[in-house]
């Protein structure tokens, strides 16, 4: 099938979907959304020649953010706003992950979750440089929520901008030194310890809510195993500017999980679509691809709709 679209798998398989499994209003909200986007249901307008030569009807956009069609132009104009706040410096692409391991308790608590991982690291890098052994100033951060693996599995991690210097207590300039943003396993432990002590504070509150009433014990046993792991954190080359990195985080700004462009083909069974190889797997092709049950590629994909009112977006610093 040419030009498959993510509205066209929703009209395939969600009527299906939504009889056998709970959704919330949220989700609901949004696949009606997608599904109305550029039809009818939404009303249209009429182009027209003043000349009377060309006459075209157009339907109306639905405008969520999790729609594919409707994400380039609030990207492009983020960029625009984005770009012109660009300081002439190097700049840094650093990606935080949360441990496979906490997938259950975001499930259960996205919206805080979301809150404690995004203060968190704010906190970790605001920490690290702003001792002086480091930077000794106050850098520009901007924070990029990601939820989704390349397959659309839960895999939160947040993409943060981050600039090649920053501003001292006096107001002077201090750039990066040689080069070299933070020691990347300093920045683990420091990441580590900030959001154990979040979740460690929040969990017993009631703030968090375990999942699936998971004991207080289970919860201990649990946080003493992540506490001795090597969390994920990368942190990227160094950019001669911020508009790659930039580029980047926009990204997940708009359009969801996944790109009209990555789905190769659909039926009323299964959606096959490209994936990026990682991992164990660079020496492979960069770019592979998977087939699923339709079912489940639209349950994958629906796990990421945002909460309202929910920033998946953050600034931070300068």
């Amino acid at each position: 099938m040419a030009n498959v679209t993510v509205q066209q798998i929703l009209q395939y398989g969600y009527a299906a979907l939504e009889q056998r499994h709970p959704l919330s209003a949220h989700v609901r909200k949004a696949v009606w959304a997608l599904l109305a986007c550029r039809t009818a249901r939404l009303g249209g307008h009429v182009q027209a020649c003043p000349e009377g030569h060309v006459e075209r009807v157009w339907y109306n956009s639905c405008r969520h953010r999790l729609c594919p069609q409707c994400a380039w132009l609030p990207v492009e104009r983020w960029l625009t706003r984005q770009k012109a706040r660009l300081l002439a410096c190097d700049h840094y692409h650093v990606i935080f992950t949360m441990p496979d391991e906490l997938r259950g308790l975001w499930r259960a608590n996205v919206r805080v979750m979301t809150s404690l991982l995004c203060a968190t690291v704010h906190e970790t890098l605001d920490e690290l440089l702003g001792d002086a052994k480091y930077l000794g100033a106050c850098p520009g951060l901007i924070a990029a929520l990601h939820t989704w693996s390349q397959t659309l599995v839960l895999h939160p991690h947040l993409h943060c901008w981050v600039t090649g210097g920053g501003l001292t207590d006096e107001g002077h300039w201090h750039p990066v030194r040689h080069g070299f943003l933070l020691p990347v396993r300093v920045v683990m432990a420091v990441f580590r310890g900030k959001l154990l002590a979040a979740m460690d504070a929040a969990v017993p509150k009631g703030t968090l809510t375990r999942p699936d009433g998971m004991p207080l014990r289970h919860w201990a046993i649990l946080r003493n195993k992540l506490g001795r792991q090597k969390w994920n954190v990368h942190i990227r080359e160094r950019y001669p500017h911020g508009t790659g990195v930039l580029t980047y985080l926009a990204r997940y700004i708009r359009g969801g999980p996944i790109a009209n462009q990555r789905l190769v083909s659909c039926t009323q069974e299964e959606v096959t679509w490209r994936y990026r190889i990682t991992g164990e797997h660079a020496g492979s092709p960069r770019q592979g691809l998977i087939t699923l049950a339709i079912a489940e590629f639209i349950r994958r994909s629906l796990v990421h709709v945002p909460e309202p009112g929910t920033k998946v977006v953050r600034c931070y610093g300068l």
